[in-house]
């Protein structure tokens, strides 16, 4: 790539696209979303890091937006990173632990939201069933 100005040429830098993920504790359960948008399936509630937001506060926002719950987040559970996570591009997700009171209700990125234990999870998109699984098995 070039300066259009002075004709430098100009590095191009890709890194990994920044992303939260949340596990909900409620219910008996952890919520999970039918996602709207492509890649279509169920998944963990989250989404991309805004520029300027903290990862704890995209946390808190994502799993508002998805799921109408106010969260508290407990703890950080993992980071996830396998260039291949994602169909649509590298992404590096830090997955927190949160707990929340209510029902949840879809909006925003969210077809779906509903309350599943570890004996009847759907299938699940993205690598989120690796993620439940550690989470599910005590890893980390």
């Amino acid at each position: 790539m070039r300066c259009p100005n002075c004709g430098a040429e100009i590095p191009v830098y890709r890194n990994p696209v920044p992303t939260v993920d949340i596990i909900i504790e409620t219910g008996g359960g952890i919520v999970l979303i039918r996602r709207k948008n492509p890649p279509h399936g169920w998944a963990l509630p989250g989404g991309f890091v805004d520029y300027g937001e903290s990862f704890e506060a995209a946390a808190v926002r994502e799993a508002r937006e998805e799921t109408g719950l106010d969260v508290r987040l407990v703890r950080q559970f993992h980071t996830y990173s396998d260039p291949n996570r994602d169909p649509r591009q590298h992404t590096a997700s830090t997955v927190f632990i949160a707990t929340a009171e209510g029902t949840p209700v879809a909006a925003d990125d969210a077809a779906q939201a509903r309350i599943f234990t570890r004996d009847n999870l759907p299938p699940l998109v993205f690598d989120h069933a690796r993620i439940v699984a550690d989470y599910f098995d005590g890893v980390y």
